[in-house]
């Protein structure tokens, strides 16, 4: 068994970690600890990617025919990025939709949310909110959110791909769309390459099979890399309605809505409390703190205080 510190030294080298952890824990297809640790391992390495010029515009491009599709479908009020990594790519659709009102995104690691966070106010973005999250308890409230798209966010979540669709779809008012790999479009080689990592596939498949509406399935006209290709897959969410004009962030575990209360968003159902870290709300189930008395006693220190 590997520890941290050596992990990193390993992804220094080139080493590809989930295929490695997979190994460490005798598993077959990759756990959400081993997408955190693989993924936190390389914070900061897409927005270092940003200083180079033919990344940038492709990132530009990229992000650019994602808004294009959006605003095919609608123009929407909001925006979600699952799995928003360090925001580069929410950064530049939000950029692209100038109606919107709020942005927002989630990740399982908190230091990609803190470098996504940082990011986003470097490009102006003022109307975006940020949380820490993963794909199958996802901490936002059913129907909360316009348009909800992935990219390559559930790349890596092979064998999970029918509980994870059902929470994206879940917290859809409108749209969800779905760039990820295109396993059934892509070549021997590249099959066998998204199979090493223990990438996703069946995505159409698995949308169709659960009922759900799909307009589009087809390779996106752009991919940074050809061994890695690209499918959008758009469905479309009729009738959903969201009750209220209250937060959409929820309790992961319950779905309920949350209340800040000093420092923390409370659950006044599921009585956990889930803390906020340098603005960035840590709404993982594991991140939640089981305390039924919070709010009373938030209340017993403000009267004397």
């Amino acid at each position: 068994m590997h520890t941290p510190r050596e992990l990193k030294a390993l992804y220094a080298k080139g080493a590809n970690i989930s295929k490695q952890l997979r190994e460490d824990y005798g598993l077959d297809k990759n756990s959400m600890e081993i997408i955190e640790i693989a993924y936190d391992l390389q914070t900061g390495s897409y927005i270092d990617r940003m200083k180079n010029i033919d990344a940038t515009k492709y990132a530009e491009q990229y992000t650019s025919e994602i808004a294009k599709y959006i605003l095919t479908l609608c123009e929407p009020e909001t925006l979600l990025e699952a799995g928003v990594g360090e925001a580069t790519t929410l950064a530049g659709v939000a950029g692209n939709l100038p109606m919107m009102r709020n942005c927002y995104g989630f990740d399982l690691s908190w230091s990609r949310v803190a470098y996504a966070s940082t990011w986003l106010k470097e490009k102006g973005i003022s109307n975006g909110s940020l949380c820490t999250g993963d794909l199958l308890n996802i901490p936002f409230r059913d129907s909360s959110i316009d348009v909800v798209y992935t990219s390559h966010s559930i790349e890596p979540n092979g064998g999970n791909e029918e509980a994870i669709l059902k929470e994206l779809f879940r917290v859809t008012k409108k749209y969800l769309i779905l760039l990820e790999p295109a396993y059934e479009l892509a070549s021997e080689e590249a099959k066998k390459r998204m199979d090493s990592h223990g990438y996703c596939k069946g995505l159409e498949k698995t949308c169709l099979s659960l009922g759900l509406k799909v307009l589009e399935h087809k390779l996106f006209p752009m991919s940074a890399n050809p061994q890695n290709p690209t499918a959008i897959t758009i469905i479309e969410k009729l009738d959903a309605t969201h009750k209220d004009g209250s937060s959409v962030f929820a309790c992961p575990k319950y779905k309920t809505p949350l209340k800040e209360i000093d420092g923390a968003l409370f659950s006044g159902e599921a009585l956990i409390a889930y803390p906020i870290l340098n603005n960035i709300p840590c709404l993982r189930i594991e991140s939640g703190i089981f305390a039924s008395k919070y709010a009373e006693v938030s209340e017993k220190l403000k009267k004397l205080s």
